[in-house]
């Protein structure tokens, strides 16, 4: 069985980070959620630079603790309905492979209550097909694209050369 976590980008402090990395995770899924134009209002005490960067240093931190920068996989996930253009999506899944994110899922926003920022548009499902097949295009080894699709679908099958892999948050 594989392992995959799902974590906070921990206000930026190295430790916690250091501390899941030698944990030795299959899968260190950390979640962008939305484009940069909108992380402020989407994800009040995070950042877009730092999230990758969490990203990004995981990949550093695996080759440091098991000597090989495949030993674990990265992912992230994007929710769309925000507000965000299809330019701001396509930069965001560029900056995701600027810090080599393995893999990709990006589903529809639902508003979970009142209190939560308001649906802007429903995508079809020929735009989330679009949306992987360019996605994949970029290099991610495993998207998935799709109306209903969460963080943690189908986890087991994301990483081909991985064991069946359990989410744990």
């Amino acid at each position: 069985m594989g392992v995959e976590v799902l974590i906070p980008d921990f206000n930026g402090a190295e430790e916690p980070l250091r501390m899941v990395m030698q944990a030795g995770p299959d899968i260190l899924n950390h979640n962008i959620e939305t484009v940069e134009r909108l992380q402020k209002p989407v994800r009040k005490r995070a950042r877009y630079d730092r999230s990758l960067g969490v990203l990004e240093r995981a990949k550093a931190y695996a080759v440091e603790y098991a000597g090989r920068d495949d030993s674990v996989h990265t992912k992230s996930s994007i929710m769309v309905g925000l507000g965000e253009t299809r330019p701001e999506l396509s930069q965001a899944f560029r900056d995701l492979r600027a810090v080599d994110c393995d893999v990709l899922t990006v589903g529809q926003y639902l508003r979970p209550s009142e209190k939560h920022l308001p649906l802007e548009r429903y995508y079809t499902p020929a735009e989330f097909v679009e949306m992987k097949s360019e996605a994949l295009a970029l290099g991610f080894k495993h998207v998935e694209s799709g109306p209903l699709v969460r963080s943690s679908y189908h986890a087991r099958d994301q990483v081909a050369d991985r064991a069946p892999t359990t989410a744990v948050a």
